[in-house]
């Protein structure tokens, strides 16, 4: 007697027209280093056809820079994770401010604070958050907040610095539906990571019904954090479409809307050409 297999899910499918933008993602990394063209090829199938790739310090920063000059559909962001603020000095900050100018570069991050692994201690975090805040303001350039598990000091720095004219989005958002209040009322948007999709997410599924979706973002974090029914293994930018097709399940609207609203978002936001798709 042969044993059932579990049958495949098959991908959402966009309708013709609707496209969708992976709003952070890690491209540099070494996780896409022996097949990125074919990841970018899969992505443009799928309808995703920009691509928001992330700086973490000051050498992902320049590799972010260079795909966006290499990739139509990538633009880049620069700054340094909390992980490795303890790797910054003054000479690269005027680096970052220089990469910063580049026309391909949309936003600064992804900057803020970790309380989960202890890399870097809590006060050496804040220190180069602040910085960075404040940089990214003169810079005039959106901000991409990391926060886990810092809820509370993450957002009084916020707080402190507010205002934001060129606003901000909460990245991998983790919190409750009250902290996300608060991030709208500092004019920032939600973005709402592959974990949607996991049967534990209660809470952040709570947050994705709260919130009005010309507020929310789609991101993969690639390569972490892929959605089911992809969990465990890599993610990457064409599997956005799991993460928006769980926050119109969510919200009780169609995929396509998700993809329009979520899209126009992305476009406010990082003022990305509306004309330029992968």
């Amino acid at each position: 007697m042969t044993k059932n297999k579990k049958k495949a899910i098959p991908p959402p499918v966009l309708t013709a027209g609707a496209r969708l933008v992976d709003t952070h993602c890690h491209l540099d990394m070494d996780a896409y280093g022996d097949d990125l063209d074919q990841v970018l090829c899969r992505a443009r199938a799928a309808g995703v056809g920009r691509v928001i790739t992330i700086g973490i310090d000051v050498a992902s920063s320049r590799a972010a820079v260079a795909l966006a000059q290499q990739h139509r559909g990538i633009f880049a962001a620069v700054g340094v994770h909390p992980h490795h603020v303890a790797e910054v000095d003054d000479r690269a900050y005027a680096e970052l401010r220089q990469l910063a100018a580049h026309p391909r570069v949309v936003a600064y991050g992804e900057v803020g604070m970790d309380g989960v692994k202890g890399y870097v201690p809590l006060d050496l975090q804040r220190d180069h958050f602040r910085r960075q805040v404040v940089l990214a303001k003169e810079l005039g350039l959106p901000l991409i907040v990391h926060d886990r598990e810092t809820h509370a000091e993450v957002l009084a720095i916020l707080q402190e610095a507010a205002p934001f004219p060129a606003g901000g989005v909460m990245h991998c958002f983790s919190g409750d539906a009250a902290l996300a209040r608060e991030v709208l009322a500092l004019g920032f948007y939600v973005s709402v990571p592959g974990v949607v999709t996991f049967n534990n997410a209660a809470v952040l599924q709570e947050v994705v019904a709260a919130v009005p979706l010309n507020a929310l973002l789609v991101e993969t974090d690639g390569p972490f954090l892929a959605p089911a029914p992809w969990r465990g293994k890599r993610n990457e930018p064409a599997h956005v479409l799991y993460t928006a097709a769980k926050v119109a399940a969510v919200k009780g609207v169609s995929l396509d809307e998700v993809a329009r609203q979520t899209t126009a978002n992305a476009e406010s936001l990082f003022g990305l050409a509306e004309g330029e798709q992968g």
